[in-house]
């Protein structure tokens, strides 16, 4: 199990852009992001397997989020482009599980998290 820590947060306008980073402790073989608004179920934004660098995205963030990794540093990034008001949310990267990408409850190891707030 490794330790996660999350950075890069803020607050930002509509349109505008952050990138988060996750480092890791140690190597992991998937590191998510997973993002929560109040009132809402975790959800899963996107994934990146650290050995091939294969990505998924919820349709939701298709073509304005990417995710990214630098393995020499256990540094994973989400580039977050024409923000939105419903991005805005505590965003969690989390490492390794064998299930279903964007299922949360599989996953070992989880960062402290860092908000995003997105106003117009």
């Amino acid at each position: 199990q490794v330790q996660l820590v999350e950075s890069g947060g803020g607050s930002v306008q509509v349109g505008g852009s952050l990138r988060l980073s996750c480092e890791a402790s140690g190597s992991t073989y998937r590191r998510t992001w997973f993002r929560q608004a109040p009132g809402k179920e975790r959800e899963g934004v996107a994934v990146i397997v650290t050995r091939t660098g294969f990505t998924v995205y919820a349709d939701s963030v298709k073509g304005r989020f990417t995710i990214s990794q630098d393995n020499a540093k256990n540094t994973v990034y989400l580039q977050m482009n024409s923000l939105k008001p419903e991005d805005t949310a505590m965003y969690y990267c989390a490492a390794d599980s064998i299930a279903r990408w964007d299922l949360p409850n599989y996953y070992k190891s989880w960062g402290q998290g860092t908000q995003v707030t997105v106003s117009s």
